[in-house]
């Protein structure tokens, strides 16, 4: 369901909108939330990460050796997710996006919606995140 409202989007995102993403926000167009849901000194780090309409981040890739990757629950409005090569995927509530390691990708919020997914680091060896050029306006634009 679109929320182009904050006010909506907060009733119906469960895991909480978090604090701005200031850490990252030099990998995403448009303003980001981050809400850790795990200890990232745990081995297994979840967040709950929320976009702002239009908001997406960076082309980017979980490289690892073995292991890795990204998945991604989504839990409240409506996004975007696509990888190099591919067409872009329409994500909402009660989609799942397994990232495989090594392949690279974004994600974010359409343009009239609030958007959150809870990202999840898949443990592997050597991971490592590799942050590449920024979707430009043009293609986010056709979607």
């Amino acid at each position: 369901m679109r929320y182009e409202r904050k006010e909506q989007f907060e009733k119906v995102n469960a895991f909480g909108t978090g604090t701005a993403n200031t850490a990252y926000a030099q990998f995403f167009t448009g303003d980001s939330f981050l809400n850790p849901l795990t200890d990232p000194e745990g081995g297994l780090f979840a967040a709950n990460v929320t976009f702002e309409p239009g908001c997406r981040n960076n082309w980017h890739i979980h490289h690892a050796d073995k292991g890795g990757g990204q998945l991604l629950l989504c839990t409240a409005g409506e996004g975007w997710y696509q990888e190099e090569g591919k067409a872009a995927v329409s994500l909402h509530e009660g989609c799942v996006v397994m990232i495989p390691a090594n392949v690279k990708h974004w994600h974010g919020a359409k343009k009239d919606s609030w958007f959150s997914h809870i990202a999840v680091e898949v443990p592997g060896e050597n991971c490592e995140n590799e942050w590449c050029e920024p979707v430009s306006h043009e293609e986010y634009a056709r979607l």
